[in-house]
């Protein structure tokens, strides 16, 4: 599903270049929840970017379902990435103009979805995510966690086979992380999409099937190799 090979990133800064990642492969087959950990500035969320194409790697390379990513140009990445990946991050990046099933209903339009069955999967996603009730309201009217839900029902809307999550439950306090972890694992057994999700949250580590620390751009620990 998802392949890394070699992969380096780095950064030019004012005093000379940074490099985040220093040569990491990996590899995260269809299905399941990988949480990425590590200490602030280990590359977890530099990782995560290169994987949904958001960003390409200085060298090494990035598959997903067997389509080198990294060698894609902007506008066939950017309609890759639209039918492919979903997105989660730790800032909901809601239109505020926008409805809650509005922001939902969005993607799929852009993505070619008639209005009749983008509508109809968000609304399917806003009941799945216990959210009916809320669907003309605006982000200013919704709480965090109920902003979240939103989010993560529109990184859905297209049907994704990979989701990844940056620090969902960043912003949340000890309640509604549980809840909003909860309910990505409930989406992962339920569809079948491949979930990788950076967190600080151990609690939230523990729970996922697979645990990968990156220490100074470097895996140092992988629970699937030690199993």
């Amino acid at each position: 599903m998802l392949s890394l090979r070699d992969v380096h990133k780095s950064f030019s800064m004012a005093v000379g270049t940074t490099e985040v990642l220093k040569g990491v492969s990996l590899d995260i087959l269809c299905g399941g929840t990988t949480a990425l950990v590590g200490a602030s500035g280990a590359g977890k969320s530099t990782l995560l970017y290169l994987m949904g194409g958001l960003d390409r790697p200085s060298s090494g390379e990035v598959f997903v379902d067997g389509v080198a990513i990294h060698g894609m140009g902007e506008a066939a990445l950017a309609a890759f990435r639209n039918k492919t990946i979903g997105f989660v991050f730790q800032y909901h990046h809601l239109l505020p103009e926008f409805s809650a099933l509005e922001n939902i209903t969005l993607p799929a339009l852009l993505g070619g979805i008639m209005r009749e069955e983008a509508v109809s999967r968000a609304e399917r996603l806003l009941a799945s995510v216990g959210l009916q009730h809320r669907s003309h309201h605006r982000p200013g009217e919704l709480s965090g966690g109920e902003q979240q839900r939103v989010a993560i029902a529109r990184a859905l809307v297209m049907q994704p086979r990979l989701l990844l999550a940056d620090e969902p439950t960043g912003n949340l306090d000890t309640e509604n992380s549980r809840a909003i972890f909860s309910l990505l694992s409930d989406i992962q057994m339920e569809t079948g999409v491949t979930l990788v999700i950076v967190t600080h949250n151990n609690e939230i580590a523990e729970r996922t099937g697979r645990v990968v620390r990156l220490h100074d751009g470097r895996v140092s620990t992988d629970s699937m190799e030690v199993m």
